[in-house]
């Protein structure tokens, strides 16, 4: 499988692969110089609750790794047409950013957009960005990677990123619901495939059933054409 350019500093993407809903494997696109990673059009609601805890612990790997800074024009690794910037809000709380292409290729987010959207990063309010101000006066945008000086700025002027952290309580919340989705989407699964199974046997017997009822009344040159017709009522199913 051909590697994928970094839609930022261009050098090979790592392919990693995750369990996807329902069956199959998500491969993902992992730049860990810019701390992003590429998704394919709807690979990200595909990956099962699991993957996203294994996607979650790689980051956490690599989280005191050197990061490149974003450019300023990215570039789509599938037609090469420049990124088009934008915000979303996630359905656990906090607006995130990712580039996306036009031609619905995909769209590129750093680790920390990424944690923001599965619901690990929580992000600040006004008020505590004030009483951090206090402390410390520049931090580092957990979008692009550019120096925020919170005494001026809520939010990065560069990607309109907010100011987020890592909540350990966000980060236990988060893994607790992730833990029950996989444990009820593995029960769920489970249960369909013992239904699919059952299905199965039914419909085989009774195409088993059909088949010997039409022998019994065929002559034997009709058998071919009897045959056919079985085959395209299978075949129909």
């Amino acid at each position: 499988m051909k590697p994928t350019p970094c839609p930022s500093c261009g050098q090979p993407m790592e392919k990693r692969r995750f369990e996807r809903n329902l069956h199959g494997e998500v491969v993902l696109d992992l730049c860990f110089h810019c701390h992003g990673v590429w998704f394919d059009e709807f690979e990200s609601v595909q990956i099962t609750p699991g993957g996203v805890i294994e996607l979650f612990r790689l980051i956490h790997e690599y989280r005191e790794a050197p990061r490149l800074p974003l450019r300023d024009a990215l570039q789509c690794p599938r037609c090469s047409e420049r990124l088009l910037h934008g915000l979303d809000v996630s359905k656990h709380g906090g607006q995130f950013n990712y580039h996306r292409c036009l031609q619905k290729h995909g769209r590129f987010t750093t680790f920390a957009q990424l944690m923001i959207e599965k619901g690990f990063v929580r992000q600040l309010s006004p008020a505590e960005i004030d009483e951090l101000a206090s402390k410390v006066s520049i931090v580092r945008c957990t979008g692009c990677g550019a120096p925020i000086d919170i005494r001026q700025d809520h939010a990065c002027r560069h990607c309109r990123a907010p100011i987020a952290i890592l909540d350990p309580s966000a980060v236990e919340k988060t893994l607790n619901r992730l833990d029950q989705a996989e444990v009820q989407r593995s029960r769920r699964d489970v249960e369909m495939l013992g239904d699919a199974i059952v299905m199965r046997e039914r419909e085989k017997s009774r195409f088993e059933r059909e088949q010997r009822e039409r022998f019994n009344n065929l002559d034997i040159g009709d058998l071919v054409v009897a045959g056919v017709d079985l085959l395209w009522r299978v075949l129909r199913r």
